[in-house]
């Protein structure tokens, strides 16, 4: 196990009718003037909206709107709330929805103090040293930015999807009722799983070594997903099964699972690539990802993923043949992408097989730099395995 420090200092508020809870939430932290930050109509739908609005009135919190997130949220709406707060005397953001709108308001965030152009911070050319803080009410989990140091943007300028890592950008408070996320389409929430998935396999596969803690916490929230998905699916208004994925969501990605080892995130890196350009559900990208991914990469420990199949999917062991027990464990996972209704090919995506070396050349920076750790993967690594996907 590596040296590590820990920090995770979001406020959980999870359970029923917990959302009513905003505004006193928000006055302890101290805010005078708040960006209401959210994406399209469902929280209207819902009552939701209603429900926050009244609830800052009720505390006497001014605020001030800002609509329009969209999926794999776009740097353009962050400057127009860049401006917005600015321009409006705004200290506090609540981000209200999922991933995108989190990701957008902690963009605003660390915009606001900056004197230079936000996206310098996800093209690295600069780190934030400030920020306005941010609070959530969660309605679809899935990216884990409720209590996570993450923040992902595309850029229009180019359809770059870049992410920030930085400790200042951890919401104060995560508001989570899992009651918000009954009508979540089907679809929506099988993307979700697979993101939470996604960034626990991320953590997962590793080579370093004597990690058995984090790997038992790694294997017990895959498991609790994989159970709880069918379920709602069958009865989408199952508090518990949605509760247990809502929670699992935040424990995927507010790095306890990261403790003590070195995470791969070479699958994100090159899904980042087809959502950018083609803007479908990262859920649905890292469906496609990480298959292709496990089968390049396996011979480098062999091990974890026969561990992985044991453990998780209940691979009976092949003593004779480690190698397919492995190859067993991820065909399950696939077989298991495709029983909930994801896709596991870029056909089933509707991406054409003429920007490969566009996405290979943009995930490796023109091959000047690799991407991931299980396998440090050059440009042509990366095109191998979109070429996998197809």
């Amino acid at each position: 196990m590596d040296n590590f420090e820990f920090l995770s200092p979001t406020k959980i508020i999870f359970g029923k009718g917990t959302e009513n809870q905003v505004g006193q939430e928000i006055k302890k932290c101290g805010a005078k003037k708040v960006l209401f930050h959210y994406g399209g109509g469902s929280i209207k739908r819902s009552g939701l909206y209603d429900k926050i609005v009244a609830s800052l009135k009720e505390t006497g919190i001014d605020f001030i709107e800002l609509g329009g997130v969209q999926p794999n949220p776009r740097v353009s709406l962050v400057r127009e709330g860049i401006k917005l707060c600015r321009d409006n005397g705004i200290d506090f953001i609540l981000a209200v929805g999922g991933g995108s709108v989190i990701d957008s308001s902690k963009a605003i965030g660390v915009g606001v103090p900056y004197s230079g152009d936000v996206w310098d911070f996800y093209a690295g050319k600069a780190e934030p040293k400030e920020t306005l803080s941010v609070g959530v009410v969660l309605t679809i989990p899935a990216a884990g930015s409720e209590a996570s140091k993450s923040s992902v943007l595309t850029n229009e300028d180019g359809w770059y999807k870049r992410g920030l890592n930085v400790e200042i950008i951890r919401p104060k408070f995560a508001i989570m009722n899992p009651e918000l996320t009954f009508t979540l389409p089907p679809y929506q929430t099988v993307c979700g799983a697979s993101d939470i998935m996604a960034h626990i396999m991320e953590r997962y596969f590793t080579h370093t070594p004597h990690v058995d803690l984090t790997d038992r916490l790694c294997e017990g929230t895959l498991k609790t997903v994989i159970r709880n998905v069918p379920i709602v699916l069958e009865q989408p208004d199952n508090y518990d099964a949605r509760a247990e994925i809502m929670w699992a969501s935040t424990i995927a990605h507010n790095d306890l699972l990261s403790t003590g080892r070195v995470g791969d995130w070479a699958s994100h890196g090159i899904e980042h690539e087809l959502s950018g350009i083609y803007d479908v559900p990262h859920g649905a990208g890292l469906a496609v990802v990480f298959p292709a991914w496990m089968k390049y990469v396996y011979k480098e420990g062999v091990d974890k993923f026969v561990q992985f199949a044991v453990r998780v999917w209940n691979v009976d062991m092949d003593f004779e043949d480690p190698e397919r027990t492995a190859l067993a464990g991820i065909d399950r996972l696939k077989a298991f992408y495709k029983s909930v209704g994801l896709p596991t090919s870029l056909k089933e995506l509707n991406i054409p097989d003429d920007r490969l070396e566009e996405m290979a050349d943009k995930c490796t920076a023109g091959d000047t730099q690799t991407t991931g750790n299980f396998k440090k993967l050059g440009k042509q690594d990366v095109l191998n395995i979109l070429k996998m996907m197809l």
